[in-house]
């Protein structure tokens, strides 16, 4: 598991790439504010219901939460998993709407 900061995932959202961006918080939240990643709750990631992921093992795969404890959880289950190369974003939501406002 690597560590991304808020400012660096948002260069790399304006810059346009490409990314495999998850959040793993619940529905509710995810309708309150979210950033345009597909949400995938932890509840799921752990009892392995999110079969669109299998086919990132090999991938980047960025997870975001709330505060970043959720997210690390899901890189830590993922890398048990056998995915190469899970992101954690530090600070998650919380972190960027201090940084670039919302909600």
């Amino acid at each position: 598991m690597e560590n991304i900061t808020v400012e660096a995932l948002k260069a790399r959202l304006d810059a346009g790439e490409k990314l495999h961006l998850i959040d793993c918080r619940e529905p509710a939240e995810y309708a309150e504010f979210n950033i345009g990643a597909k949400l995938i709750p932890l509840g799921m990631i752990q009892s392995m219901q999110a079969d669109e992921l299998n086919d990132l093992k090999e991938e980047e795969v960025i997870i975001h939460c709330r505060s970043g404890k959720r997210s690390m959880m899901a890189c830590m289950f993922l890398d048990a998993m056998g995915f190469k190369n899970t992101v954690n974003v530090t600070g998650g939501i919380l972190a960027w709407q201090e940084k670039f406002g919302g909600k």
